[in-house]
């Protein structure tokens, strides 16, 4: 199943919150993103059905491996871009926005590129 920018932004944001607090909840992802509790639960729902996270008895939100895999290489972006944006002076807000958008749109050839260049490795 083919993930959009929206289902990568939650999959990051609950890889974020399980870093950062442990044990997730929809409840938890809803307040973090800023969406209703109906948002949340719709998306949920798909993410759950496309095998990108499971819920237990307990209402936790758990990152399947292909889930897990996706929220980390879009964090791991996100870290990147923010990185560099803050460091040839952009500001916080700024750069949160902008990488939250590019994060989506390259390539994952692209990135790897512009990443070895940028870490001097290339």
């Amino acid at each position: 199943m083919k993930i959009h920018a929206s289902g990568e932004d939650y999959l990051e944001a609950i890889l974020v919150l399980q870093k950062k607090m442990g044990m997730v909840r929809s409840i938890d992802l809803a307040r973090h993103m800023g969406f209703s509790k109906p948002s949340i639960s719709h998306a949920v729902g798909v993410l759950k059905n496309g095998g990108f996270l499971t819920v237990d008895d307990d209402g936790f939100l758990h990152l399947t491996v292909i889930g897990r895999e996706i929220a980390e290489k879009i964090y791991e972006r996100h870290l990147f871009f923010m990185e560099q944006f803050i460091a040839a002076g952009v500001d916080q807000e700024t750069a949160e926005q902008d990488a939250c958008r590019i994060e989506h749109a390259i390539s994952d050839t692209s990135f790897r590129k512009l990443k070895e260049k940028v870490q001097g490795t290339d």
